[in-house]
């Protein structure tokens, strides 16, 4: 083969533009056939748009030429959607929705006819590539249409007081479980791992009126509440003086009782020994009784049994 490249003349050989381009060839070909899965994915790999396995994290290997393609999920990232409100630098496309929409999300209509705004975020993962890729065109749409209906469903079956006030636990953990199991029986591939409330409030042109019967309601609260305190302080402490009352009452009638039993047991036995000897029994009661009486006066004065004068008395201021 001539080649001309200017006014010069160049013979190339076809068999080295063959290799040339089978070299090429060649080297494209290695090039799409290993690729590398992050940390925080598996890929999905189609074989003429077929699923043919799926890959974990690190270097792998396709067969070339388009014939196998990947497809990176993020199986090990939690994804979040938003309803009612959206969050400014949203790694998922699918976490905020249009303003209009939002708008729509939140407005609804609770058991017993009255408006309410509600603000929610469902938390998920991707458990499944396979069927996240191929059971729903756009399963993370689902998912948004899905969580929307639940909650209304959850919103219309209770009161305005419980959604906006009591009732908010309760309502995450049934839509929780309703959310799970309408998405298990759909096999979006999805794991909900949490619904929470956000913002939850009765419409714009009467919040301010909530607002204030909701104060008046909290004022009640802590009224019972420090009523409901002092009850508790003033009822067990009147309970714990009657207690003490009634026990040093017990007490003092068990020590009563012991006294006059112990005194009518010593009287029987003293009128025991006296029958026995009255005449003895009556001195050595005098002598103990004049043993106990006579320390304790101060001045002792003797006087004889036939004196019958006051002049021996003139004297007893006398030291």
């Amino acid at each position: 083969m001539v080649v001309r490249i200017g006014n010069t003349f160049y013979t190339i050989r076809l068999q080295l533009i063959l290799l040339a381009l089978a070299v090429l060839l060649g080297l494209l070909a290695v090039s799409s056939m290993f690729y590398t899965v992050q940390a925080e994915y598996q890929a999905v790999v189609l074989r003429f748009g077929r699923y043919a396995r799926t890959a974990e994290p690190g270097l792998r290997f396709k067969l070339p030429w388009g014939i196998e393609q990947k497809v990176q999920v993020p199986v090990r990232r939690q994804l979040k959607e938003e309803f009612g409100f959206g969050t400014r630098g949203a790694s998922n496309p699918y976490q905020v929705s249009d303003k209009s929409d939002q708008d729509l999300a939140r407005s609804m209509v609770t058991g017993d006819l009255n408006a309410a705004t509600v603000e929610w975020i469902v938390q998920y993962r991707i458990t499944d590539p396979r069927a996240y890729l191929f059971n729903f065109r756009d399963p993370d749409a689902t998912l948004r249409d899905v969580s929307e209906s639940v909650m209304r469903e959850v919103v219309g079956d209770r009161t305005v007081d419980e959604v906006i006030t009591v009732g908010r636990q309760e309502i995450e953990n049934v839509a929780l479980l309703k959310l799970q199991e309408v998405v298990k029986a759909y096999d979006l591939g999805l794991s909900i791992d949490q619904l929470q409330l956000k913002n939850v409030n009765p419409p714009q042109p009467v919040q301010a009126s909530f607002n204030e019967v909701n104060q008046a309601q909290q004022e009640r609260e802590k009224a019972i509440n420090v009523a409901n305190g002092e009850y508790n302080k003033a009822v067990p402490r009147a309970r714990g003086e009657a207690e003490e009352k009634i026990s040093t009452a017990e007490g003092y009638a068990v020590k009563r009782i012991n006294e006059a039993e112990g005194d009518a047991a010593r009287f029987n036995a003293l009128f025991g020994e006296y029958s026995k000897a009255p005449e003895v029994t009556r001195r050595r009661i005098y002598l103990e009784t004049m043993k106990d009486v006579m320390p304790a006066v101060s001045r002792k004065v003797v006087l004889d049994n036939e004196a019958s004068q006051v002049l021996p008395l003139l004297q007893l201021n006398r030291d």
